[in-house]
């Protein structure tokens, strides 16, 4: 697969926007929004399974602002760092800065079709904001985001398919929010959600074993990789 680096222009400055295009040089779009850890090791892996399966993949810097390329270590001291990053990052700002690569990757030549997004930990918080703000996504995934429980005014505004994944031992996220969420969606036909109820957060994450949960994570994610042949065929 290729990869590169593209721009992406926003009225105070731009940021990189890292790209990952399959073998057959095009397919639907997916933003790919990173956890606090940055676009590192783990973003960069997911990535490439993304690419694999026919995506041209945008991962976004979330943390231009802040500090530009962070990619943390997964370990203890990396998760503190990247802790304390977030605590000042702007989610206005950020969704923003979202929607200025959502519209970014579309115009790639390379993408064909519908495009969609998907993220974890604080992406998968942007992704739900995302999705609140833009009609035009084609599906959206959203893993294990602790800002969404208290978002919940957001749900009525989405319209594309939406999937979200939890842990229900997750000690960020209490099991009484994500039931605050399931009641909140279950009227919703647009929505799916997924509770892995013996998983902690950031089950998914191969590279910090202090959070992955192998079992839980190839559950998740067959679930995803369905909904988005369903809503985001290659």
């Amino acid at each position: 697969m290729q990869t590169r680096t593209e721009s992406v222009a926003v009225d105070d400055g731009a940021f990189d926007m890292h790209l990952w295009v399959p073998e057959r040089g095009r397919g639907p779009g997916l933003l790919l929004i990173q956890e606090i850890y940055g676009v590192g090791k783990y973003i960069r892996g997911v990535a490439e399974k993304l690419a694999a399966r026919g995506y041209v993949v945008g991962a976004p810097d979330l943390f231009w602002r802040l500090q530009p390329g962070w990619a943390a270590e997964h370990d203890e001291e990396g998760l503190q760092q990247s802790l304390k990053l977030a605590s000042r990052f702007q989610l206005e700002a950020g969704v923003a800065d979202l929607s200025a690569a959502f519209d970014r990757l579309r115009e790639l030549p390379e993408v064909t079709g519908a495009a969609g997004v998907l993220g974890f930990c604080l992406g998968g918080t942007m992704a739900y904001h995302l999705a609140a703000r833009r009609s035009e996504l084609a599906a959206a995934v959203s893993f294990y985001g602790s800002g969404v429980p208290s978002a919940l005014e957001l749900a009525g505004r989405i319209t594309c398919p939406l999937q979200f994944h939890f842990g229900g031992s997750d000690p960020y996220i209490p099991r009484e929010q994500i039931a605050a969420v399931e009641e909140a969606v279950a009227p919703m036909p647009n929505v799916e959600i997924h509770v892995q109820e013996e998983a902690g957060h950031a089950f998914h994450n191969w590279e910090a074993p202090m959070f992955h949960q192998p079992e839980h994570a190839e559950r998740a994610w067959s679930l995803t990789e369905r909904f988005l042949e369903r809503h985001l065929p290659c």
